[in-house]
This record gives structure tokens, sequence and C-alpha cells, in this order.
């Protein structure tokens, strides 16, 4: 016989439980350029194991050199095979390319694409539109076999490479299509003091997080400023 107490449905999960990553290899792809440098800098000063990939092995180990913190340097594809986490942070240009050849390096892997796909003219910073949707859902496709999440859009490499600031004040915009992903990469973000990941929606929502770039291009232009982003009442 069922009773009342055997219909009761179970708590609705916390969404500020998040998983310990700390364990967790980040690897990132672009890691020499402002966005990737400045992202593996912040992670590595919070505590977790990084690998900066570029296509030269060589330009890798020079910058995790510059920024110590035990940060390694590999090629791409090294560097994809050897990390729990990858974060994409290559130019938008070499984005399809990039991910095409690490498509098996990728398989299973959790991928976190930060990439802004904009163009540029005499009137500033404007978003462009993927075939496919936005940066994120073209690696969503490129990449069938890895769990593609998008992330750490709106940050200021500025701000990040700069070890005179303690911490980030912004949130992170975190999209996906399965919760213990998002999760993971809202507690990746929380590692960095000052930082939060809040979920922001599935992929399908992800070119008006990365267009907003462009909008915070044109904040930072008027006001001489690093603009980052806060969600209020959350």
């Amino acid at each position: 016989m069922t009773t009342s107490d055997d219909t009761k449905k179970a708590p609705a999960k916390d969404p500020w439980d998040l998983p310990d990553v700390s364990g967790m290899t980040v690897g990132v792809l672009g890691g020499t350029g402002d966005q990737g440098r400045g992202l593996a800098y912040r992670l590595a000063k919070a505590g977790q194991r990084v690998i900066i990939g570029s296509r030269a092995a060589e330009r890798a180990r020079t910058a995790a050199e510059e920024l110590g913190l035990g940060i390694e340097g590999a090629d791409n594809s090294e560097c994809a095979r050897r990390s729990d986490i990858v974060i994409v942070a290559v130019p938008w240009d070499g984005h399809a390319k990039t991910l095409e050849s690490l498509r098996e390096e990728l398989t299973g892997k959790l991928v976190i694409d930060c990439v802004n796909p904009l163009g540029f003219d005499k009137k500033g910073a404007y978003a462009l539109k993927p075939e496919e949707g936005s940066a994120a859902e073209q690696a969503a496709a490129l990449l069938p076999d890895s769990r593609v999440t998008a992330a750490f859009h709106h940050l200021s490499a500025v701000l990040l490479s700069d070890p005179e600031i303690a911490e980030i004040d912004t949130d992170v915009m975190v999209l996906g299509e399965a919760r213990a992903d998002t999760d993971i990469v809202q507690a990746l973000a929380a590692r960095i003091p000052g930082m939060r990941g809040v979920f922001a929606g599935r992929l399908r929502n992800a070119h008006q997080v990365e267009s907003l770039v462009a909008n915070l291009i044109s904040v930072n232009r008027r006001y001489k400023a690093h603009a980052g982003l806060r969600v209020t009442d959350v």
C-alpha cells in the first residue's frame, strides 16, 4: 500500500551545492593568448593543475615558465590528452580548424568554450553569427563525443593577468546540456577569488552570451574600464 510519505518528491538539489574540482587538471588551448594566459594564471594561482596548450610546444613551454605556479606547457594535442577539463580560448578564425584536429584527443572530455565570434570595423566591435548559431554550438557539432559547455566569455584579460589584483569581481555565465557538467564549470569558476559561476541556459542560448562581449568592449572604450558582469538577486 502506498502512503503519502512514499509519494513525496525528493527535495530539489541546492544549485550552489557544487562538486570538488580541486584535483582536476585543466588544459587551456590557446593558452599563450591574452585570455587563455590570464585564465591559466588565475586557475593555477587558485591551486588548480594547469597545462597551457599551443600549436607550438616550445611557445607553450615558454609561456608556462613565464607564469610559473607549476603551470606546464605542451602542444595542443598533448594538452588535450592530459587534461580532465579543456578550455578553448583560441582565436575565432582558428576555432573550427583547431577543434577538428583534436576531435580524438577531446573524446569524453569536458570542454569549456569561451570563444567570442566578433568582427571589428570603424564603428567598433560587433557580433558575428556562426552557421551553427554560436561558437559553442559549433564546438558541439565538431566534437560529438565531448561534453561541450560554454563559459568565461566576459572576463578582462588585463585584470586576469594583473598580479596586483587579488580578486576578480565578476560572475561567469555557464551554459551546457547536462547539469553535472555545468556544475563542474561553476565550481571551477568559483575557485578564482571573487568569481562566481551562474547557470545561464543550454547551448542554444550561447550566441547572446558570446555577443554581449561586443557591448562590453563599447563600455570599456567609453569609460576606460575593464567591465564584467554581476547577476542580481541570485
